[in-house]
């Protein structure tokens, strides 16, 4: 269809997307039987679609996935990014077919039905995905009906009450419930994940915000030893594990609602001089903290193919380069509101929005990309090498 509009449903139907605009888009339901309500998004990632599900960062969302062919590979129990799904649901194309990897452990339509999330395919994610790009991302109910039966009139009531993501603090429903320590490495194939090597390591602690597994992976790769506390670690708590450095995490949600407790933690630490790292949610508290604003953008970016520019900063002979980098974010610093105190070191290519910061006589820093991908590109790696670098 050239364009998605409300219609009767067609025969055979057993899935619907209700925008809260009143558009109806049908299709046949995969997975969890249903309704829940929240925002569509849309990724470009043409691999990972498991890694994209369990990200905490999706909570309150609905992904539709631009590439057609996702559940090919299935699932495993090794690519998880968090301990269960935080996508509401998920639009695809094509109807998911019997997986074909030899990794694959539970055929992604089961997976789906077993962690109560639902699916719905025979999309024109095309179509859907221009929606979203001229209007906005819009708030809508995603609903699979076996049997073809669906009020329409209810779920359409229960799209138009939904409240939004913006003022929404996610982080408190997706971080962990206690503190403890992180020893996994990095993947290999064959090996499964590393462990931390024993000697003296600096120590992280890494608040959890709706952290992805990956990250800690990766500062564990980098030569971390790393301590997990919940999103609501006090800052005399954080001090008390005597950290070399700490980390903010990516996560879900309205960065200003999350930052009225979050923000004076971090304002603390910054005052004490404390090493900072945040990604995504992280690096736009880390923003708020150091006297600048949060928007909420039109559309969000959200793939693994998005290039980033070094603008600035204290990056040795790299400014200008560029780098493919993995994203997911509705939110964003705003540029113009950056005090004097603040650098701009990253920008996007594709809309200049801000991609990263440093606070000037700080060892603190944040970027608005995911640089431990899964899925995604690796060249962002450097970032945890910088930070665990200047930390022994």
């Amino acid at each position: 269809m050239a364009d998605p509009k409300s219609y009767p449903a067609p025969n055979g139907a057993t899935g619907l997307l209700v925008l809260a605009s009143g558009h109806m888009i049908w299709g046949r339901g995969f997975g969890a039987e249903g309704a829940a309500a929240g925002e569509v998004c849309f990724n470009t990632a043409m691999t990972g679609y498991q890694e994209v599900m369990t990200d905490p960062s999706y909570a309150g969302q609905i992904v539709t996935f631009t590439f057609p062919h996702i559940g090919n590979v299935g699932t495993n129990a090794e690519d998880f990014e968090a301990e269960a799904p935080h996508a509401l649901g998920c639009i695809v194309r094509e109807d998911v077919t019997n997986p074909s990897n030899f990794r694959n452990e539970q055929h992604f339509a089961e997976w789906m039905s077993a962690n109560g999330r639902i699916g719905i395919s025979g999309v024109d994610t095309r179509a859907l995905t221009r929606l979203i790009r001229d209007n906005g991302a819009p708030n809508a109910v995603i609903a699979h009906s076996a049997d073809g039966t669906f009020d329409t009139d209810a779920l359409l009531a229960m799209a138009q009450g939904w409240s939004g993501l913006e003022g929404m603090d996610l982080a408190k429903d997706v971080t962990r419930d206690s503190t403890g320590d992180w020893t996994g490495g990095a993947w290999q194939l064959g090996h499964g994940y590393d462990e931390a090597e024993g000697g003296q390591r600096p120590h992280v602690v890494a608040i959890d915000y709706g952290a992805k597994h990956n990250i800690f992976r990766n500062l564990v790769k980098a030569g971390a030893k790393v301590t997990v506390v919940p999103a609501k670690t006090s800052l005399d708590d954080i001090l008390a594990l005597s950290p070399d450095g700490v980390f903010l995490s990516n996560g879900p949600g309205d960065p200003a609602a999350t930052g009225e407790y979050a923000v004076p933690v971090i304002a603390g630490l910054l005052e004490r001089d404390m090493p900072l790292f945040g990604i995504c949610l992280g690096h736009q508290m880390l923003a708020l903290a150091a006297g600048a604003k949060t928007v909420k953008m039109h559309q969000g970016h959200r793939g693994a193919n998005h290039p980033v520019q070094r603008v600035g900063g204290d990056w040795d002979a790299t400014e200008g380069l560029v780098e493919i980098t993995s994203m997911n974010h509705g939110f964003a610093v705003d540029r113009d509101s950056l005090p004097e105190t603040v650098v701009e070191t990253h920008v996007s290519l594709f809309d200049g929005s801000n991609c990263g910061i440093a606070i000037k006589g700080k060892r603190a820093f944040g970027v608005q990309y995911h640089p431990e991908a899964s899925p995604g590109p690796m060249d962002s790696f450097y970032l945890f090498e910088k930070f665990v670098g200047e930390l022994g």
